[in-house]
C-alpha cells in the first residue's frame, strides 16, 4: 500500500505505444546484431518460452535477476548499459500524450502501468526523461504488482496501491484486451489508437467525475 494519502481521482496510463513511440523491430534489429543471433532466434530463446511475460508479472525479484536469466538466454554477455541502449533506442517520446499527463496531474494522482520487468523499471526515467517530474514515484512497471496485464489482477493491485476506488480511475492503453481487463473491474479505460485525443479523454473523464461529485 503507498503510504502518501490516497487522491481523490487516479489516472493511469500505459507507456509503449500511447506516452512513447515503440518500435520492436529497431530493438531486435539491435539485438540480434549484438548477440549474433537471428530475430527468430533471439525469440526463441527469451520471449517464445514466456520468459519476458513471466518477469513482466514479477517472476525475477528485481534487474539483477532479469538481467542474468537474460544473458544466460543469450549466450553471451550483455551488459546492463548496453541492454538499456538497445531497449531505449527502440523509444521515442510523443509530446502531445504526455500533455494528457500533465493534465491529468492538475486533477488528481498519475501513475504508469506498463507491461515490464524490472530491469526496464530502473530506465524508464532516463528512457523518456519527460515522465519522472509528471509521474514522480509512480513509474510502476507491472511487475511491481505481481501480474500482467491484461489479468485484472494487476488493475486491482494498482487501485489497492493508490487507495483509489475503480470508479475514481482513469485508464488508458493501446491494446483492447487491456482495456477490456481495466473495465472488468470497474476502472474508466481508454483505448488510444493513432489519433486518440487523450487530453480530450482525461478532461471528459474530469467533467465527468466533477458531475458525479455536485449530484
Amino acid at each position: 500500500m503507498n503510504e502518501t494519502p490516497a487522491p481523490r481521482l487516479l489516472f493511469l496510463f500505459d507507456m509503449d505505444d500511447v506516452l512513447v513511440r515503440y518500435d520492436w523491430r529497431v530493438r531486435m534489429a539491435a539485438l540480434a546484431e549484438y548477440t549474433g543471433h537471428s530475430f527468430e532466434e533471439i525469440r526463441r530463446r527469451w520471449w517464445d518460452r514466456g520468459d519476458e511475460a513471466r518477469a513482466e508479472a514479477g517472476h525475477f525479484p528485481d534487474g539483477d535477476a532479469y538481467l542474468a536469466a537474460f544473458t544466460e538466454a543469450m549466450g553471451c554477455a550483455v551488459p546492463e548499459a548496453d541492454w538499456a541502449r538497445i531497449r531505449g533506442a527502440a523509444m521515442t517520446e510523443l509530446p502531445k500524450r504526455i500533455e494528457a499527463v500533465r493534465i491529468a496531474a492538475d486533477h488528481g494522482r498519475v501513475g504508469l502501468l506498463t507491461n515490464n520487468g524490472p530491469l526496464a523499471g530502473r530506465w524508464i526515467g532516463r528512457w523518456a526523461p519527460s515522465l519522472p517530474p509528471l509521474f514522480g514515484e509512480h513509474l510502476d512497471t507491472t511487475s511491481n504488482f505481481g501480474a500482467r496485464k491484461p489479468e485484472p489482477a494487476v488493475f486491482e493491485r494498482a487501485l489497492a496501491h493508490h487507495g483509489v476506488p475503480a470508479e475514481r480511475a482513469f485508464f488508458a492503453d493501446d491494446m483492447p484486451v487491456n482495456v477490456e481487463a481495466a473495465r472488468s473491474v470497474g476502472i474508466h479505460a481508454v483505448l488510444v489508437e493513432e489519433h486518440t485525443d487523450l487530453c480530450r479523454a482525461v478532461r471528459a473523464f474530469v467533467t465527468a467525475q466533477a458531475r458525479v461529485t455536485t449530484a
